[in-house]
């Protein structure tokens, strides 16, 4: 089913109520699950999650009668998006694959999902209910939630005894330790202009909502009060020299994390995989607190990108039992144990007291100097903002938002102007999609 610009106009976030009946209507599902021969029903899984076969091996000898070969694709909108997409339009797309869930609004208007709620309806109480929400649209399911990004700050603790340094538990507070950290000749954090889903994040939890559905159309406050606070803090921290401009999980950012010359990263529960194998000689000296308040006793957090679902991409032959595995791949206790080690995030289960490497992470705590880091993830997930919108168009938002910010640190602009940017990137972006704005 192609999308006019009328109908193009209807698709809102998830779960927001507004109607996408006129996005979905004609739109035809895959044929019928069934191998149609003696063996099992073989499907493919595309995923970028490290070592994410371990799960898809547990799941092929748990079943007999459906074999699931797993594919690595680039994470997310750099490239691995488009293969997929690329891929349903020739007709010989994957059966499932691994999306975030701000990109589930531009797989929909794509008409690259397939429509699974006959399939999984009644599997929704495994889940907690705002991450099941973002695969929902005017009552259609179109995805498994699989895990949330919910931030944390992990930091070097030793190096924080050693200059007397208490955790800053507030941004007043943060800025005070970097001025300390700064005098020892390191940094406290890096700006990662490299990484739209940490400025997102970064807005999210000073407050912003960037888009809100009304009245069938898109109303958008990027540029809001919440992030421009968000934003002229961290440039003050720039232009006083106290965080390093440079992007995160790059060679040079690697190496001074391995060296103590940056002292913090605030990022998602899974950036305890990255962090274990990026500076593993570190182990013990590491910790992990909230991530700081704009008010001294607040408790508000985010997500780095909201986090990941398994769709069940149009065209699929079998997306029942495509469907299937997507519900057992994200919800059965040994698989979810494997997801969790391997730094696919924070589960999207409702009751997560089966998932044994949460209760026991011997590797994990170790690291950490025996602090049960999932405490911390525990409570942020329950902080965050459940309200916040993911809209279509999502990778233009990614692509936008990194090029404008890295052009204004290049050119020595204000960050606060890349934000205004964005948003006027996105009004032009959404009107010339067909997508209603107020």
């Amino acid at each position: 089913m192609s999308m006019s610009r009328t109908s193009r106009k209807w698709l809102a976030g998830a779960a927001t109520g507004v109607s996408l009946a006129v996005v979905l209507t004609g739109c035809s599902g895959g044929s019928e699950g069934g191998s149609g021969g003696d063996g099992p029903v073989e499907l493919t899984f595309q995923s970028w999650v490290p070592n994410i076969d371990q799960a898809v091996d547990a799941y092929n000898a748990a079943h007999d009668d459906v074999h699931v070969t797993l594919e690595t694709v680039t994470a997310g909108p750099d490239g691995g998006y488009a293969t997929m997409q690329s891929a349903v339009q020739a007709g010989n797309a994957a059966d499932v694959a691994q999306i975030g869930y701000d990109a589930i609004p531009d797989f929909l208007i794509n008409d690259a999902l397939e429509d699974i709620t006959e399939y999984v309806s009644d599997d929704a109480d495994l889940f907690t209910e705002w991450q099941w929400q973002t695969g929902v649209f005017d009552g259609a399911v179109y995805s498994v939630p699989q895990a949330s990004g919910p931030l944390g700050q992990f930091y070097r603790a030793d190096v924080f005894e050693d200059l007397g340094i208490e955790y800053p538990e507030t941004w007043d507070e943060f800025y005070e330790a970097a001025k300390v950290v700064r005098e020892d000749d390191r940094y406290i954090a890096a700006f990662a202009f490299n990484q739209a889903p940490w400025m997102i994040g970064l807005a999210e939890q000073s407050g912003a909502t960037w888009f809100t559905p009304e009245n069938d159309a898109w109303t958008v406050d990027i540029a809001s009060d919440e992030t421009m606070r968000m934003a002229e803090f961290w440039q003050k921290l720039i232009d006083e020299d106290l965080v390093k401009v440079e992007a995160d999980m790059s060679n040079e950012w690697n190496a001074d994390i391995q060296e103590g010359e940056i002292l913090t990263w605030i990022s998602g529960s899974w950036a305890d995989a990255i962090l274990r194998g990026t500076a593993p000689e570190t182990s013990g000296a590491w910790a992990v607190g909230a991530v700081p308040q704009w008010n001294a006793g607040e408790n508000v957090s985010a997500t780095w990108g909201g986090g990941s679902a398994s769709a069940v991409l149009k065209g699929s032959e079998h997306p029942k039992e495509a469907a299937e595995f997507a519900v057992w791949l994200n919800s059965d206790p040994e698989s979810v144990s494997i997801l969790t080690e391997v730094g696919a995030g924070w589960p999207a289960i409702a009751d997560t007291s089966a998932i044994a490497s949460l209760q026991d992470a011997p590797e994990v705590f170790e690291f950490y100097g025996g602090q049960d880091i999932w405490d911390v993830f525990a409570e942020s997930d329950k902080a965050v903002d459940t309200s916040w919108t993911w809209p279509p168009l999502s990778s233009t938002l990614f692509s936008s938002l990194t090029d404008n910010v890295k052009s204004a640190v290049d050119n020595g602009t204000p960050i606060a102007d890349a934000y205004v940017a964005t948003q006027d990137d996105m009004l032009s972006a959404l009107d010339e999609r067909g997508i209603a704005v107020n």
